[in-house]
């Protein structure tokens, strides 16, 4: 009876081991799929000493499209967005793709779905975990000064530290304001016939 229950555990794992690996082939066998972010140079200046970091500020003219080559959107007919990186005002894989960029510098950016638009899209544009693809020309690159660095990494730091303190500060006060000792009625009396 042992012989034959450990024959059957050993012809079902070996079963659920090739079921498994059957489905993890087809899952990531898709067509086009994307898995991480892909930056390709397609121009880039003989000088380039000054790259982008977090914080700096770009202006861009992107193409983005979907892997089909349909275009989603453009910035070529309007004036060039500003980006800062670092404030997430451009999906995730496009800020990511901006960073070690020089002013002048053409990229091409593959973006996979988590890193874009995820799961749900942007219906009715941009279908559920699509895959992107942006070409980006750096038009102009301002490097983050001093004071803005300052602002942008001490400034929440600080903020955070002083919401506890103004929210003790307010709990101090309400204690010591409703443990204060209240004139009870019979003393206002007392000092009213004393008065007389």
């Amino acid at each position: 009876m042992a012989a034959l229950f450990q024959k059957f555990t050993m012809k079902s794992s070996v079963f659920l081991l090739l079921l498994a690996a059957l489905t993890c082939g087809l899952t990531r066998g898709e067509d086009g799929a994307v898995e991480e972010l892909q930056v390709e140079s397609l121009v880039k200046p003989e000088t380039c000493s000054v790259l982008s970091t977090m914080g700096d500020t770009l202006q861009i003219h992107y193409t983005g499209k979907l892997m089909d080559g349909k275009v989603i959107d453009s910035s070529l007919s309007r004036d060039p967005l500003v980006v800062e990186l670092g404030k997430r005002t451009v999906i995730a894989g496009l800020e990511q793709s901006l960073v070690g960029v020089c002013e002048g510098q053409k990229i091409k950016a593959t973006i996979p779905s988590h890193l874009a638009y995820g799961k749900k899209g942007y219906p009715p544009t941009i279908p559920g975990d699509a895959a992107l693809e942006f070409e980006v020309e750096v038009i102009s690159l301002s490097k983050q000064t001093p004071w803005q660095k300052m602002v942008n990494d001490v400034f929440p730091l600080v903020c955070l530290a002083l919401v506890p303190t103004l929210l003790a500060l307010v709990g101090i006060y309400l204690y010591k304001k409703a443990s204060a000792q209240k004139p009870s009625k019979k003393k206002a009396k007392d000092k009213k016939s004393k008065k007389k």
